[in-house]
């Protein structure tokens, strides 16, 4: 079985901050560092459960933009299937 090469528009997003939205009550930001068949990787990431804090996902990341990451990470591996979305951070709207 042969491995499908990354989609051109996810390659586009690699070295940039991004958002990664995904099924569970957690949020990744960070920088797109690598991405395989398996995982995205980010550095310099911030892994964040929503159920410790009363904001939503839209405010955290709102927050995130306005004042930087909350770095709690070197590297995080984040498997594709768990991820609903990605945008880049600069594409969040104020």
């Amino acid at each position: 079985m042969s491995v499908p090469e990354p989609s051109p528009l996810l390659e586009q997003l690699i070295g940039q901050p991004v958002v990664l939205d995904v099924a569970s009550l957690y949020i990744y930001l960070g920088t797109l560092s690598e991405v395989d068949h398996k995982y995205l990787i980010l550095t310099d990431a911030d892994v964040h459960d929503l159920r410790d804090t009363t904001t939503t996902r839209e405010l955290y990341v709102l927050d995130s933009k306005r004042h930087g990451l909350s770095v709690n990470r070197k590297r995080v591996l984040v498997n594709r299937h768990e991820i609903v979305s990605i945008s880049a951070l600069a594409d969040v709207i104020e």
